[in-house]
């Protein structure tokens, strides 16, 4: 049985516990950079699998602003769901992540190769403060 994609959400950092909760730090649905081309330090994205059975591979790839150019991708890992009921997170770290210009950039979840989520991430321009202008500056988060 073909599991479902419970969430799939991006955040700065995360940390396991030794429960084995998941504990997700500085989610965020957009990036802003004060100059392009940029590299983004680190992106996390946290996948949910549930209501399914089997073992199953995930792939997870972050698409360029012109909707085709792959521009990072991980790894292939498991999704092993040992009963319907069963649960699997993934989390995978993409580090450095170039981005040459703001757009929409996007988020494809890909299960056994077939893409089974795809959603926009905003990339824009981060408004500093002008020199001598303080903390009344225009800053956009």
């Amino acid at each position: 049985m073909i599991p479902d994609l419970q969430m799939s959400v991006l955040c700065d950092d995360v940390r396991q516990e030794r429960s084995g909760k998941f504990i997700l730090i500085g989610l965020f649905d957009g990036i802003a950079l004060p100059a392009y081309p940029a590299v983004f330090a680190r992106i996390c994205i946290v996948n949910r699998w549930c209501c399914g059975q089997g073992i199953y591979q995930e792939r997870t790839r972050l698409i360029g602003a012109d909707g085709t150019t792959v521009i990072s991708e991980s790894k292939e890992v498991p999704v092993k769901l040992d009963a319907p009921e069963a649960f699997s997170t993934n989390v995978q770290f993409f580090l450095n992540t170039r981005l040459e210009v703001e757009g929409i950039y996007w988020v494809e979840i890909l299960l056994d190769g077939d893409i089974k989520l795809r959603y926009p991430i905003r990339v824009s321009r981060l408004n500093l403060p002008a020199p001598g202008q303080g903390a009344r500056g225009a800053v956009e988060g």
